[in-house]
């Protein structure tokens, strides 16, 4: 079990983006906040030591995003939102990032994923690949595919 100043330290490194993949995944505020309190639980009880800084980001990002894969699983907690409720909650004000965000939120799940981690997170395919465990072929075909889907939704307007 990790101590009280670990815990703090993660949670001022990663909490924005937990609560980033979280909102991205679950689409409101409420079970953002449920399977946030999960992964830092599930930190707090681990006793996996980190080679690095990047390792433990990794971490909370893979830790994260399967968290939300399982609390959606659950056939009670599956309902729709409408988008103007996620634009409230994410404080997207502008209309072509909320377009943009959109476009985003439409696309499967494996390429919201690779698009949210390289364009939101700076991570590289080849970091991608490491916390998705995928290959970094497949990320990068992810990618592109995520790209092409996207340009059709906006018009072209993706770069």
């Amino acid at each position: 079990m990790r101590s009280e100043e670990e815990l703090s330290m993660a949670m001022d490194a990663y909490a924005d983006m937990v609560r980033r993949i979280c909102f991205l995944h679950l689409k409101n505020r409420y079970d953002t906040e449920d399977v946030f309190q999960n992964v830092y639980l599930k930190y707090l009880l681990s006793d996996k030591s980190f080679a690095s800084g990047e390792h433990e980001k990794a971490w909370f990002a893979r830790v994260t995003i399967n968290a939300c894969t399982d609390h959606l699983r659950y056939a009670s907690r599956r309902k729709w939102v409408p988008l103007d409720v996620i634009e409230e909650e994410s404080g997207v004000v502008d209309e072509t990032a909320s377009e943009v965000l959109q476009a985003v939120l439409s696309l499967p799940e494996k390429y919201k994923n690779v698009i949210y981690l390289h364009y939101y997170e700076d991570y590289s395919a080849v970091e991608i690949a490491r916390v998705l465990g995928k290959k970094e072929n497949t990320v990068y075909s992810w990618l592109s595919r995520a790209r092409e889907l996207l340009k059709e939704k906006l018009g072209g307007e993706w770069a």
